[in-house]
């Protein structure tokens, strides 16, 4: 596969051309981890745009309860030195992704590095599940295609296998994340919900301040977000301002475009 030597490469064109450069045992251990750092930034973000804060924010996010996490780590410090070697990055992001020392504690399950829990909606939780389960049932169909594709000696290059192989990686990194978010999860129970303040699954009615628009939203976790259906994450800039406020509140927000304003008219728990 020729390699794109371009600024404004993708994550993925990224990451597809260097796991292409790797043998298939070497490919097969590092597409799932590099996938998932792709995930984690978005597929069609340019390699170049992401800074040194960020891919360091991404170590830290790591889960130290990964008996893996070393590996998995010079993993990605494979490709993202790859990266400046190729031209596609001016700076080795690959020195900031330091794993984080545990903290010492008299207390052996802090040694072993709890993960962290991730609180979930009831349909976040299911809507994961199911996924889940959907992915799961594609692995034999997947596993079809590359016995097919390899038993096939008509290609040179074998592109069909290669493509089956990289939608395999795909499936099965998925499913360690979800499996991961699924053990990790607390379901929020929605009955026990007390007090006026905002919190995760909580459904609001805001009006813009400037507009007059009515905006309707449920803050949910960054697993469950979907704008289609109003869902916005917690850890987004409206989330995090929003979460701890109460009905009448008025909230601001910076953006690149300027601030925005909103009053919180309806906070359905």
């Amino acid at each position: 596969m020729e390699e794109k030597n371009a600024s404004n490469i993708s994550l993925e064109e990224a990451a597809g051309q260097f796991l292409a450069r790797l043998t298939f045992g070497e490919r097969e251990v590092s597409q799932p981890e590099i996938y998932k750092f792709v995930r984690w930034f978005g597929r069609e973000r340019a390699l170049a745009g992401i800074n040194a804060r960020e891919v360091a924010n991404y170590a830290e996010r790591l889960s130290l309860s990964d008996t893996d996490y070393g590996r998995k780590l010079d993993r990605l410090r494979a490709f993202l030195t790859h990266a400046k070697k190729t031209g596609w990055n001016k700076i080795n992001l690959a020195v900031h992704l330091k794993a984080k020392k545990a903290r010492a504690s008299s207390s052996p399950a802090n040694r072993q590095g709890l993960p962290e829990v991730i609180e979930l909606t009831r349909q976040g939780y299911a809507g994961l599940e199911n996924e889940l389960n959907s992915l799961k049932d594609r692995r034999p169909e997947l596993i079809e295609q590359i016995r097919h594709a390899a038993a096939d000696k008509d290609f040179k290059e074998n592109a069909p296998l290669a493509a089956a192989r990289e939608q395999r990686g795909h499936l099965e990194g998925r499913i360690r994340e979800l499996e991961e978010t699924l053990k990790a999860a607390r379901v929020i129970d929605e009955t026990q919900k007390s007090g006026l303040k905002i919190i995760i699954g909580d459904r609001l009615v805001l009006s813009d301040l400037v507009s007059g628009e009515e905006l309707h939203y449920i803050i949910v976790n960054p697993k469950e977000v979907d704008p289609t259906q109003g869902k916005i994450s917690s850890a987004s800039p409206l989330g995090k301002t929003l979460i701890g406020r109460s009905r009448g509140d008025t909230v601001e927000v910076t953006v690149p475009a300027g601030k925005l304003r909103y009053r919180v008219e309806r906070v359905e728990h």
